[in-house]
């Protein structure tokens, strides 16, 4: 996180808290402590919802384990900024209000995905694409390009090319030395960490009110479950139709 990014969250821009704390130059602890405070403030008005200016949402860190954090709006800058007095809240107002203007003009000019037209190359030139994508757009914002992803998949989706349930994909690619499970969460292997293969999407639970981030499968992922499941002798269901003998086929 070296520079500030937004989160598309159902279609509004937001801000990580932690991204806030660095432009603020604050702890993140004690910018969790003041939001907190300004959300029990926000809940004594019935007419006023505190998730229309702080998400919650969660990270995981280095060591793997989740941690808090909020989602800001464009009204969450506006809260936390009018809190502010002197240079740094000039400063703060000034680089929350260029990122949220960025980001309406990318969306305007943000390109799109091409529609593959069969298993082995649909799933190189998504992959292909997806690198390229990020490669032009550096300053897409982060949520659109780590979590909701056009591209993305959740491995259920991926099971059915195979013609096997989610469980049984998962089961397999822990079988084959892919990934493994913490908690209730599928978290890949230190090796295989960091490639783009997988993106944490946000699901957001309760009215928005809260968030959790649910692992899916990026396109260049997909070509690399493709490639793995392919050297253990598993291919996917169009593929295994493809090297029946025609006459089998046609029955």
């Amino acid at each position: 996180m070296n520079e500030p990014q937004l989160f598309d969250f159902h279609g509004q821009p937001t801000i990580d808290s932690r991204e806030v704390a660095k432009m603020i130059g604050k702890k993140h602890s004690n910018l969790m402590r003041d939001i907190h405070r300004y959300i029990n403030d926000l809940g004594h008005d019935s007419k006023l919802n505190p998730a229309n200016f702080f998400i919650k949402s969660n990270y995981k860190d280095q060591n793997g384990r989740f941690r808090d954090c909020y989602l800001l709006t464009k009204m969450g800058c506006e809260f936390v900024a009018n809190k502010m007095t002197g240079k740094k809240g000039t400063l703060f107002t000034a680089q929350y209000v260029n990122l949220f203007n960025d980001y309406e003009r990318q969306l305007v000019t943000r390109p799109q995905f091409q529609i593959p037209q069969n298993m082995a190359e649909a799933l190189q030139l998504a992959a292909d694409q997806a690198k390229q994508l990020m490669a032009q757009q550096p300053k897409v914002d982060y949520y659109d390009n780590q979590m909701r992803n056009p591209g993305t998949m959740t491995v259920t989706e991926i099971a059915k090319d195979y013609g096997m349930t989610a469980t049984k994909l998962n089961r397999l690619l822990h079988e084959f030395g892919v990934q493994f499970k913490q908690g209730k969460h599928w978290v890949l292997y230190h090796k295989y960490d960091g490639k783009g293969y997988t993106q944490y999407e946000a699901f957001a639970y309760n009215d928005n009110k809260g968030v959790h981030n649910n692992l899916k499968w990026t396109q260049r992922g997909r070509k690399f479950i493709y490639d793995v499941l392919k050297d253990h002798g598993i291919r996917p269901v169009l593929e295994q139709m493809e090297l029946l003998p025609d006459e089998v086929a046609v029955n």
